[in-house]
């Protein structure tokens, strides 16, 4: 991975030591002060003019640590992972030898195979406890994997956990410890937040129990990366490795979301942080709890945001909904008359877009009924849907005449026999080479054309009349390897 590109992580459990270095102006500063001449004239000090409202009060929150603190709790893992060392007879199953690439690799054949090893890996995260009898709400990347799991509490007393459940597609765990009349959080409704409300953290940066660190919501249903089954809450809350699995609270003492993740170039905070919403966490542990495991609903489409570009193509008011691309044969969405090229636009009455919908289809059983709002052909549809159960388990030569789209910059053939059966498609045209407004759009060579403003398009003379039909844009829907997608081109 490079670590020079932005990305978002999981806020690791092992905890790290840290070095503070000066900063780099203060250090010019001494160095200023240190050439600067022996007589200088001080210039008077004048008060800065205050700004904002001078009645203004900073939030205080000791009156909530004090309180919700001692619910909070490290949690500590070790994860057994086997390493061994044996002879080395050059077949695959010797690979474990160290010494099978080195000259001694000789003096080791025929050596009896010693014993494994297993070195221990430990790490450190947080949680919170949601019930006296010692129910804990965590990350499932701090304890997945975990042989032993150690709970310590604020008065340093430590307990041996169970882990009850693990769901990694939402990154939450529920895990339990042998005690009575413990401490709890009071559960709040993190559909309620605002962005710019003050919240709180609470857990154990880099192994440091019970660190209060406090801002405000900078945004709200963040659809990260392996992630969409979850509206994340985007904070300036300082969070760093450890902090994984805490509260964060509102105002009222309330928690509304579990610390998961951080983008981060370093590694460590760098000013973005995110949180799942306790609404999804509740139910997620509340299916661990009785089941062991989650069910979710599924849609069964591929969708993408809808910009301008797209807006204009299909003819939209303005940019808002989700956009298929593609949709499951067989699957709930195809049963129900859902084609792509629709653009979902409401959910039960609900508005959608592409980061709102997986998290909300997710949240609803399999075979419920669900009424959806699709765009298609410049005007408003119903349908009805019954979801789905969500499963815990996406070449073509150069042969043939191709033809130059001019107006979009796209030469393009159409495909041969044995080429649509490699892409698992009827018609199509593939992209021999892009420039221009297609080139801009992201088309390259390799790329299949299936679709144009929501038609199929099996000819150049079928793509050269929506070409012609359109005004700015229009939407190609493309297929790359085994993902489709749809493509606004700025028509020339």
């Amino acid at each position: 991975m490079n670590p020079n590109r932005n990305y978002a992580k999981p806020l690791a459990a092992a905890a790290l030591g840290a070095v503070i270095a000066a900063p780099l102006s203060a250090l010019y500063a001494l160095n200023v002060r240190a050439q600067a001449p022996a007589h200088t004239i001080e210039a008077p000090v004048q008060t800065a003019p205050a700004v904002g409202n001078p009645n203004a009060v900073l939030p205080d929150f000791s009156s909530m640590v004090e309180k919700y603190g001692p619910a909070v709790v490290n949690i500590r893992v070790v994860e057994k992972m086997p390493t061994s060392l044996g002879n080395d007879d050059d077949s695959d199953d010797n690979n474990d030898n160290p010494f099978r690439n080195s000259p001694f690799a000789p003096f080791f054949r025929g050596f009896p195979q010693l014993p494994q090893q297993r070195m221990p890996i430990r790490g450190e995260g947080s949680g919170f406890i949601v019930s006296k009898d010692g129910l804990i709400l965590t990350n499932a990347h701090v304890v997945n994997g975990a042989s032993e799991v150690t709970v310590r509490l604020t008065d340093r007393r430590e307990y041996t956990a169970k882990v009850v459940g693990v769901d990694t597609k939402s990154d939450i765990a529920v895990i339990r410890i042998s005690a009575n009349n413990l401490p709890t959080v009071k559960v709040g409704d993190s559909r309620s937040l605002k962005v710019g409300e003050w919240v709180l953290a609470i857990g154990a940066p880099f192994g440091l129990a019970n660190s209060a660190t406090a801002g405000i919501v900078s945004a709200k249903g963040r659809t990260l990366p392996d992630s969409g089954y979850v509206p994340f809450i985007q904070t300036d809350v300082p969070i760093n490795p450890g902090n994984s699995g805490g509260p964060l609270f509102n105002m009222r003492g309330e928690v509304v979301g579990i610390n998961s993740q951080i983008f981060s170039r370093s590694g460590g905070y760098q000013g973005v942080s995110f949180s799942i919403p306790i609404d999804v966490a509740l139910n997620v542990s509340h299916q661990l709890e009785t089941s062991g495991h989650v069910t979710r609903g599924k849609l069964g489409v591929v969708i993408q945001g809808v910009d301008q570009g797209l807006a204009d193509s299909f003819g939209l008011p303005q940019p808002e909904g989700a956009l298929v691309s593609s949709v499951e044969k067989g699957g709930a969405a195809e049963r129900a008359g859902v084609e792509p090229g629709d653009v979902i636009l409401k959910l039960n009455g609900t508005a959608v877009d592409e980061t709102t919908l997986p998290a909300m289809v997710a949240e609803l059983n399999p075979g419920t009924d669900v009424k959806l709002e699709v765009w298609r052909q410049h005007g408003a549809k119903q349908l009805d849907v019954k979801l789905a159960k969500m499963e815990d388990t996406r070449t073509a030569s150069n042969t043939g005449q191709s033809h130059e789209g001019g107006k979009l910059g796209l030469a393009v053939r159409p495909l041969t026999s044995d080429e649509q059966r490699q892409a698992n498609t009827h018609g199509g045209l593939l992209v021999e080479r892009a420039s221009g407004p297609a080139a801009e759009a992201g088309l390259q060579e390799g790329d299949i054309v299936l679709a144009a403003n929501g038609s199929k398009v099996s000819n150049v003379d079928e793509l050269r009349g929506a070409v012609e039909k359109s005004k700015g844009h229009i939407a190609l829907l493309v297929q790359r390897g085994d993902s489709q997608l749809f493509v606004p081109v700025r028509v020339g």
